[in-house]
């Protein structure tokens, strides 16, 4: 089975130039881009231009946007991307809980669905629960490109296997991404739910150096880094919730002491979230300071619930902006979709 997502099931879709012209399509709107304009913007000939927007009429993903006015000439017929074309799948799995959304090509979410789930149960009961979901909300558009996935970490982006997720060590070595392929047919994207949400806000414009920090059922960041997501070389970059901070605090899920994910979410269940926000800002501020960032920008269920004492708590504590990140409840589920849109516009390696 080709696991690609580039181009799955759409063959006009697997060349780079074609996502430079998808990209123009796209950001175009509803106005749409003539012929001439995507040439002159990409580089690329009249003749090459030509070549991609038909296959690219042929497959159903560009139509026209009616004629634009003559510079001295024959007027051109502008043409616009068909969101409706293709879509993606975005699964959020949380420890108890699962989001699936659907977005189409312009990354508008077309449906959202929620339901309980039991991280624990086995990989077996989860690979079901997660296929009946997407069976599901695929009934709500039309072809789905791929899945993005996106879990708690640590885990290999890479190879697509799920290793000792915190409190939940049995996933250690699970192939999910190739799990789920099998049992879906489509093509699958894992990644770390930190990771996903930070791409999504990159590609919303929320800049080139930041940390997303989500604070839910655990604590993690998503780094963007010179404007590119940072996953280090073996997806670990961002377990920013186990760093010890207190070597006599509490035992963490980790099998640590004094880890920030222990003592903010110990204090968040004491109803203390003045607490919980002096110390997520004290693993902040470490994190600004070594990496020299932007923004930092929050989420997760926890923050989402009440942010005001999160943003002004870790806003003491830093020396950059803090802000409420942008999506909401949706923020990682979102980010999943965008593992399998983006890199079709060549706008991110996933």
């Amino acid at each position: 089975m080709n696991r690609s997502i580039n181009g799955a099931n759409l063959p006009a879709l697997r060349s780079h130039n074609a996502a430079l012209v998808l990209d123009l399509l796209r950001t175009a709107g509803e106005r749409g881009i003539s012929r001439m304009e995507l040439a002159e913007r990409t580089g690329l000939t009249p003749q090459a231009v030509s070549k991609i927007t038909a296959r690219l009429r042929e497959e159903g993903l560009a139509a026209d946007a009616g004629r634009r006015a003559s510079t001295g000439g024959r007027p051109g017929t502008a043409l616009r991307l068909v969101p409706s074309a293709g879509h993606a799948v975005g699964l959020h799995l949380d420890r108890d809980e699962l989001t699936a959304i659907l977005l189409d090509l312009s990354g508008t979410t077309v449906a959202v669905r929620t339901a309980p789930l039991d991280l624990g149960a086995g990989a077996a009961a989860v690979v079901e629960r997660v296929a009946a979901e997407v069976e599901a909300l695929s009934t709500a558009g039309g072809r789905v490109l791929g899945v993005g996935v996106a879990m708690p970490g640590p885990l290999d982006h890479t190879t697509g296997i799920a290793h000792r997720v915190t409190g939940f060590p049995q996933w250690d070595g699970f192939p999910l991404r190739d799990a789920l392929a099998a049992r879906l047919g489509l093509a699958v994207v894992l990644d770390k739910d930190t990771n996903a949400a930070a791409l999504g806000l990159a590609l919303r414009g929320a800049g080139e150096s930041f940390a997303y920090l989500h604070l839910g059922t655990g604590l993690g960041a998503g780094l963007v880094l010179g404007g590119a997501l940072y996953r280090g070389a073996r997806t670990g970059a961002g377990e920013f919730g186990h760093q010890v901070i207190q070597l006599d605090g509490p035992e963490c899920g980790c099998g640590k002491r004094g880890c920030i994910e222990a003592l903010c979410l110990g204090a968040v269940g004491r109803g203390d979230l003045d607490r919980a926000a002096s110390v997520l800002g004290t693993g902040a501020a470490n994190l600004v300071e070594l990496l020299d960032i932007d923004r930092v920008l929050l989420g997760g269920r926890v923050v989402a619930a009440d942010a005001e004492p999160f943003v002004r708590g870790v806003g003491e504590r830093v020396r950059v902006p803090v802000t409420l990140a942008e999506g909401g409840a949706h923020v990682v589920a979102e980010g999943a979709g965008q593992l399998v849109l983006a890199p079709v516009f060549g706008r991110a390696e996933a």
